[in-house]
């Protein structure tokens, strides 16, 4: 069952409510990826942490751009992992995000798992950039966790079939956190997003986090029609999703219809989500289970930045930060609902983008234009090739004749 929509009857209702159905497709590319980025800067200082721990370290709820959890010992605190995180600085997210764009840019087309092998791989370990949260130039390949560093491993040294070489990888949302710029090149046609989403996953993921891969394209995707609104954009996602994915997002938001603030939302859609979530109540202690092939299972990140997409009314501001103030992995669930809530039109706050253009040196409308102008080309082929199928169907009489 989809989760009811509600009337936007209310001030705060009416002053979350996208400015959606004018937005150009240029101005939801911009919005879906500089969403992203913000959400992922945003989330990165907290992620890893329990709202009430995150609400002790802050006193009070995260409202902005903060500094590294571990503030001045950031490099030293957590020797696994010694990033710059906070400060304005995006993540791998962000980083894997215009990799795939740069991706786009080379090929001008539709992309596939030989397309990740062929491009995306030589890219992130051959081609030196600036990491912030490294604060230096490196490959990209040293900042990336070890679920995407299996592309490297599988791809480029195992020589692995590209379309198998993410079974075996742990099931995370590894590939689904950077699949936004697969939407906006299918920009309005969730069914087309979520089948190129697959086939690329298919190279970095299985299972779940392949699925959830195809399904967060999907979301986007239909964000960006015209009179999309985050019901449907559930709904496209739900038309798709298979299994425990489809199962997850639906109780996610059908728990998200019940509210219209992030704060009331956090521990009901945390509650809704468990069943289907593998890691467990500790997220830096992961279960036995955790992160296996399952098709009851669905990764947690997707299912929460709908429901807080929801919960928002598709207000940029509010997604992103109920999204980063629900702790755990809240990097990629607040890069997700920056895309959605930014395809759908609404307005990414200049302060955010600012402060986290300034913070990590990276430009983020480039990239914007680049695949804007990489997706019309797309759909200039995409009309041509359909127009030679029409033509080779009726030369066969397959269309039937109308009375």
């Amino acid at each position: 069952m989809k989760p009811k929509a509600r009337k936007s009857t209310t001030a705060q209702e009416g002053a979350n409510a996208p400015e959606s159905n004018g937005a150009t497709l240029e101005e939801r590319i911009t919005g879906a990826l500089v969403g992203a980025a913000v959400g992922d800067a945003l989330g990165g200082p907290v992620e890893g942490y329990s709202p009430d721990q995150i609400l002790e370290r802050h006193g009070g709820r995260v409202h902005g751009v903060v500094g590294p959890w571990n503030g001045d010992d950031w490099r030293t605190a957590r020797p696994i992992a010694p990033y710059h995180k906070g400060d304005g600085h995006v993540t791998d997210d962000t980083l894997m995000t215009h990799a795939l764009i740069r991706v786009y840019a080379t090929v001008r087309d539709h992309l596939d798992a030989y397309a990740i092998a062929e491009h995306l791989v030589p890219d992130l370990m051959g081609n030196p950039r600036w990491i912030p949260e490294l604060e230096a130039e490196a490959l990209p390949l040293h900042r990336l966790f070890l679920a995407e560093k299996w592309l490297v491993t599988r791809l480029h040294y195992g020589h692995v079939d590209p379309r198998e070489a993410g079974v075996g990888n742990i099931v995370n949302c590894g590939a689904a956190m950077y699949m936004a710029p697969v939407s906006l090149v299918n920009a309005a046609d969730p069914a087309g997003a979520y089948a190129e989403a697959l086939d690329i996953a298919g190279a970095h993921q299985s299972s779940y986090g392949r699925e959830a891969a195809g399904v967060f394209a999907a979301a986007v995707a239909a964000a960006c029609a015209p009179d999309a609104t985050p019901e449907s954009v559930v709904a496209a996602c739900l038309s798709l999703a298979k299994d425990g994915t489809r199962a997850a997002i639906e109780r996610v938001c059908e728990e998200a219809a019940r509210h219209t603030d992030f704060e009331s939302a956090l521990s009901p859609l945390r509650a809704a989500v468990t069943p289907y979530d593998t890691v467990g109540p500790d997220y830096r202690r992961p279960s036995l289970g955790a992160r296996r092939p399952s098709r009851l299972h669905a990764i947690e990140e997707l299912p929460v930045a709908l429901g807080m997409l929801l919960v928002a009314g598709g207000d940029c501001r509010q997604a992103v930060l109920g999204s980063v103030n629900y702790g755990r992995d809240c990097d990629s669930i607040a890069t997700m609902a920056g895309a959605l809530a930014g395809a759908l039109g609404s307005a990414v706050p200049d302060e955010w983008s600012k402060q986290v253009a300034e913070a990590s040196r990276l430009d983020l409308r480039e990239p914007a234009v680049t695949l804007a102008e990489v997706a019309r080309e797309i759909f200039d082929r995409d009309v041509r090739r359909r127009r030679t199928h029409e033509q080779a169907f009726a030369a066969l009489g397959g269309p039937r004749c109308s009375d």
